[in-house]
């Protein structure tokens, strides 16, 4: 794809799954400006690639991210220093957009720390495992930055109380904890991770990637409407569905007690 110009990630493609890992271990794999940057390339790239049907995002080395880089937050405190920032947290806020925006899920695979906006990308990702051994945090408080972006995507993956101790007291809490609270879907051993996470993949390659996507627009466009607007907005999403070739296909498949034939 476009792996040759790339200087913090490693992308691999195979049976309709994009693997995108962090790939800068040296550093615990920061959120930099440009890592984001990057990954926000790769992210539009696989947009409009019809053969993704779903991606893995992981990483190598200890740490899966330890969040933004804190050498770029370094400033003097001037008017450029705010240009720098805006710069920054805008390109972290359209990475986190991103991930839910696009039409394939996007599944994080979580070994080591996940902290600050590295906790922040598990959460806006659309399913998360984590291997026993992974630990998460928004520690940001301790150093005198709150982490008030990861907080968005954090609230709500985990609800208001919860985040609010996390983001509170900077405190690490464990993979069961985060699965537990929301923040992931399961654990698994470290060395059944990499399998379970593909396992996970494939069954939902399995499916027709134009329904998968469309579910997956209705279900962020739906989540912060009220339960009259979401089931008049659902209904509509569930009518144009219903009269979709795929849908027709994979009804007849079912009934014909066959294997569906996606097109799309």
């Amino acid at each position: 794809m476009i792996e040759s110009t790339l200087d913090y990630l490693a992308v691999e493609t195979s049976d309709g799954i994009a693997s995108v890992t962090l790939a800068n271990p040296q550093k615990r794999n920061p959120l930099s400006l440009a890592a984001m940057r990057e990954l926000l390339t790769v992210f539009e790239s696989i947009r409009n690639d019809p053969e993704t049907k779903v991606v893995i995002l992981r990483a190598v080395g200890p740490a899966f991210s330890a969040g933004h880089d804190l050498r770029e937050m370094q400033c003097a405190g001037d008017e450029a220093d705010v240009v720098k920032f805006r710069e920054i947290f805008s390109a972290c806020v359209r990475l986190m957009t991103t991930i839910q925006s696009i039409p394939q899920p996007v599944i994080a695979e979580v070994a080591g720390i996940a902290t600050a906006a590295g906790c922040q990308l598990v959460a806006s990702c659309d399913l998360a495992l984590a291997s026993s051994d992974a630990t998460f945090a928004t520690p940001g408080v301790k150093i005198g930055l709150f982490c008030t972006t990861p907080m968005v995507a954090l609230t709500r993956a985990i609800g208001r109380k919860r985040a609010m101790e996390m983001l509170l007291t900077g405190d690490f809490i464990d993979a069961d904890t985060a699965a537990q609270w929301g923040l992931i879907n399961r654990v698994v051993p470290p060395n059944e991770l990499a399998g379970a996470t593909r396992a996970l993949a494939l069954k939902i390659v399995a499916s027709s990637a134009f329904v998968v996507g469309l579910g997956k627009e209705a279900f962020y466009t739906q989540i912060d409407l009220d339960q009259p607007k979401a089931y008049a907005y659902a209904k509509e999403v569930m009518s144009m569905n219903a009269l979709d070739a795929e849908a027709h296909e994979g009804i007849g498949a079912f009934l014909e007690r066959r294997t569906p034939l996606w097109k799309r």
